[in-house]
């Protein structure tokens, strides 16, 4: 991650950031693709917010959101030539965003396989299950970064990202039928985190 105040840092997070038009970045899209670093820098200025809410979104983990962001960029950055302004830029990284997120989790599990680590059902809410005084609120950011990690993208896809059973299982690998019984699960965490 870039240190903050350098040309690379990600804007703050913003929930009503506004979004920028197609036409704003076509000029600065063209001039990437051509090598151009620091049109991929204003694009970069333009995008990171919206990208790195996305991964904390996902991942639930702001150090890994940060790692996560900077696969994003790297990958946009090897795939730029690729964009051919079909739909808008942040559509088109949306996408990116998601997919190394899902490549990131799909070396995350094999891993944590070979390891001989506890599977997805051996989490627990911690939400839940930890002491709440009476005065402290769950807030909904914290109580989806709590769900297991199956539930969590299930239900930022869809419920969030907007994303429906059929095209989370088509990017994800999994069963559309295991969509909706993650989605189930997650709201049902959700319902008891919250209240």
């Amino acid at each position: 991650m870039p240190p903050a105040g350098s040309p690379l840092s990600p804007p703050p997070l913003l929930a009503n950031q506004p979004r920028p038009t197609p036409g704003a970045v076509t000029d600065d899209v063209a001039r990437a693709q051509r090598g151009d670093m620091q049109a991929f820098e204003r694009i970069y200025q333009q995008h990171s917010g919206r990208v790195n809410a996305l991964c904390r979104r996902l991942s639930a983990d702001v150090g890994r959101a940060d790692e996560l962001m900077q696969d994003v960029f790297v990958r946009a950055w090897e795939k730029l030539e690729s964009f051919r302004g079909e739909s808008a830029l942040d559509s088109w990284l949306h996408r990116v965003t998601v997919n190394v997120f899902l490549a990131a989790d799909r070396g995350d599990k094999r891993r944590r396989a070979h390891e001989d680590t506890v599977d997805d059902d051996s989490y627990e809410l911690a939400a839940a299950t930890a002491p709440v005084d009476v005065g402290d609120r769950i807030d909904l950011e914290r109580a989806v970064a709590a769900l297991p990690p199956g539930a969590r993208m299930a239900f930022v896809m869809h419920d969030i990202e907007g994303y429906s059973h059929d095209e989370i299982a088509a990017m994800s690998g999994i069963a559309a039928a295991t969509v909706r019984v993650q989605l189930h699960r997650a709201r049902r965490h959700l319902m008891e985190a919250l209240g």
